[in-house]
């Protein structure tokens, strides 16, 4: 049904109160109101593929040439805008912060130095504190990357390159509180912060390096950094012949991982013996299980992990194999290790 009213109305600024319309429930009001902003992000595509191409690169050749900070500056929500748009370039790679342009002209112009780059936001491209701004700036010989409405505005002129957002239409039922004018200035943030990654051939070692905190960090990891169990220290090796209740036998005392590898004799793994699976033999069998050889009932050719993998790879496994240990071997596949989910679940990056 939202789909629907979304689709059967579309926004056009001679539209741009048709989110407050009589006889809309509350739920056909939402709709026109996302739509409104969907709308503003396709025309913005469509722009990039088209009229707006060269624009966008000689934007990105300058954030390439860019040596010293992305220094971002806006009024309004266009600066609130603005912060996350730093952020974004500061966690990819390119140094970057913000100046409000009214702060600038009493004593924060020392914040912005030879080098630098000024990415300027105004939908209307005429608000007069960033327009100042960009006339000292340019004065200064600093290099300017504008985002506004229509490369005809006073911003746009003065920028070295220029985004033309388009005359988008609010989400607001009066057209008038900044929402999908902020929502386009916040892609057209995010799409160049991407590029410019791109550009710069930015991996996620980059990123795990300007991000170690948190989810993202943790997800990063290499996982040899977290495991518990390590083989020669505190994990169980048998080979095939080696019998469970032997098997068993060993793994006992101090910290015990919730299974066995098995190897051959080259050291290769070839299979696992879990826990669960001694339980279910148990079960099944009673105390003869002990006196079979490992290899008759282990689960053969494990899914395994790469030493030089990362914590979202073991995380992947977990959550497609619904499985809770998992190998980590080296280039000849000799077990190095194994990832245990509870390992995952202190880090974070799993829940129970």
């Amino acid at each position: 049904m939202v789909e629907r009213v979304a689709q059967e109305r579309p926004l056009t600024k001679a539209q741009g109160n048709l989110p407050g319309m009589p006889g809309m429930d509350e739920a056909e009001f939402i709709a026109s109101a996302l739509a409104a902003e969907v709308q503003a992000l396709e025309s913005l595509r469509a722009a990039a593929l088209g009229d707006e191409r060269a624009s966008w690169s000689a934007a990105l050749d300058l954030l390439e040439a860019c040596r010293g900070h992305v220094v971002v500056s806006g009024m309004g929500k266009s600066g609130l805008v603005g912060a996350k748009i730093a952020a974004t370039l500061s966690s990819l790679g390119q140094p970057s912060h913000v100046v409000h342009p009214s702060e600038a002209v009493h004593g924060d112009l020392g914040r912005i130095r030879p080098g630098d780059v000024v990415m300027l936001l105004s939908f209307s491209g005429e608000t007069a504190e960033v327009v100042d701004l960009a006339l000292i700036l340019k004065a200064d010989g600093i290099r300017l990357v504008g985002i506004s409405k229509s490369d005809d505005s006073s911003l746009g002129r003065l920028c070295d390159a220029h985004i033309e957002l388009g005359d988008l239409s609010e989400a607001c039922p009066h057209d008038l509180a900044p929402t999908a004018s902020t929502t386009a200035m916040l892609a057209v943030g995010d799409a160049l912060a991407l590029a410019l990654s791109r550009r710069r051939n930015f991996t996620a070692d980059d990123f795990h390096k300007h991000h170690p905190g948190g989810m993202l960090g943790a997800a990063l990891r290499p996982v040899t950094e977290v495991l518990r169990f390590k083989v020669g220290e505190n994990l169980l090796c048998v080979n095939e012949s080696t019998t469970v209740g032997a098997s068993l036998a060993q793994s006992t005392g101090g910290r015990r991982s919730g299974a066995v590898l098995v190897v051959d004799g080259a050291g290769s793994l070839t299979g696992i013996f879990t826990d669960g699976d001694l339980r279910r033999l148990l079960h099944e069998r009673g105390s003869a299980t002990l006196d079979l050889p490992i290899g008759s009932v282990m689960t053969r050719n494990p899914r395994s992990l790469p030493i030089h993998s990362l914590v979202r790879d073991a995380v992947r496994l977990v959550r497609e194999r619904r499985i809770d240990e998992i190998p980590v071997v080296d280039a000849l596949g000799r077990p190095a290790g194994l990832v245990d989910v509870q390992d995952l679940i202190a880090l974070r990056v799993v829940s129970i």
